[in-house]
């Protein structure tokens, strides 16, 4: 599910019939009810939610737009409650299921000398809504947990690899001495959604190279 359809119909065609793409904005509603309507109607169920959409605007914090803070809310924020809402749900019906919601390492530490208020705070939010759910709802059988990536390449974070500074800010700063490559965030995902995971609840497994031991 991603707002780009011919993207999420490139991966249809690489991994089969098996994957159902739908076109969905994470910030609207009814989208978020269609995503789950859909996957109920075709499936009968829904075992695993992944919240991973995102957005992040650094901007100096005397200088952020309020309606540029709200959207970084409602996005990263509000839409990851809704979807585990209306998700939680049918898990609860069924007795089982695993949300992960993915947050950030700031989420736990601030990002300055980057400014990003609006991002820190929702993904802040993001973990300790992780912790309420998984309060709520451990005892009928519904995990909720989350990932919280340090930096990672990413559509969001590629102007940050081309640029010089920002390469030596986060090799000096991360004590592995480099920026994560996306499938080293596998393991700690699969953990978290599949039955390995069966007693872990309401944690944040951070994979940062480091960055947060400091």
């Amino acid at each position: 599910a991603a707002r780009r359809l011919e993207r999420l119909e490139e991966l249809t065609g690489e991994l089969g019939d098996r994957v159902v793409p739908i076109r969905f904005d994470a910030t609207v509603d009814a989208d978020r009810i269609a995503l789950v309507e859909a996957t109920l109607a075709r499936f009968g169920r829904v075992d695993i939610l992944v919240n991973n959409a995102g957005v992040s605007r650094p901007v100096p914090a005397e200088d952020e737009d309020i309606d540029d803070f709200r959207h970084t809310l409602e996005l990263n924020l509000v839409g990851p409650f809704h979807l585990a809402q209306l998700a939680g749900r049918a898990m609860l019906r069924q007795g089982s299921g695993a949300i992960v919601n993915v947050a950030s390492m700031l989420g736990l530490v601030a990002s300055a000398p980057i400014k990003e208020a609006s991002y820190c705070a929702s993904k802040g939010g993001l973990v300790n809504l992780t912790r309420e759910l998984a309060a709520q709802w451990a005892g009928r059988g519904v995990r909720v947990n989350a990932l919280a990536p340090g930096w990672f390449e990413s559509e969001m974070t590629e102007s940050m690899w081309s640029d010089e500074r920002s390469l030596n800010h986060v090799r000096r700063n991360t004590p592995a001495g480099r920026h994560g490559r996306a499938e080293e965030l596998d393991g700690a995902l699969l953990l978290l959604a599949g039955p390995a995971g069966s007693f872990i609840h309401g944690q944040t497994i951070v994979v940062d190279g480091g960055w947060t031991a400091r």
